[in-house]
C-alpha cells in the first residue's frame, strides 16, 4: 500500500459536489466570503450546516 501525500487531517472531505449558480447567487456568495474572510467552500459548508435545522 502506498503512503498518501499531504497533511493528515481529523476531518477528511472525500465527497465532491459540483454546482452551477446564477449571477445573483454568485454575488451573494462572493460578498459573504469577503465579509467573513472565508473561502467559497467554507461558506458553502456553513450554508449546508444551517439547513440541518430544517430537517424533520
Amino acid at each position: 500500500m502506498t503512503s498518501r501525500v499531504g497533511r493528515p487531517t481529523d476531518n477528511p472531505k472525500p465527497h465532491k459536489i459540483t454546482v452551477r449558480i446564477d449571477d445573483i447567487n454568485k454575488k451573494i456568495l462572493d460578498d459573504y466570503c469577503k465579509q467573513e474572510n472565508v473561502s467559497q467552500m467554507e461558506a458553502v459548508r456553513r450554508g449546508i450546516s444551517k439547513l440541518k435545522t430544517d430537517i424533520k
